[in-house]
């Protein structure tokens, strides 16, 4: 069976994703500050 939408652009499917992944990259961004006692802007040399 094949699909006839798209999977790319603003669609529902692509901003589902979008959102899963940033989540993902806040808790992990959290967890790093957590356990280094480092902010993000101090790991990535910004601050």
């Amino acid at each position: 069976m094949t699909e006839s939408t798209p999977r790319f652009g603003f669609v529902a499917f692509a901003e589902t994703w979008n959102g899963r992944l940033a989540m993902m990259g806040f808790v992990i961004g959290l967890g790093t500050e957590l356990l280094t006692g480092q902010s993000i802007a101090a790991q990535l040399g910004l601050g």
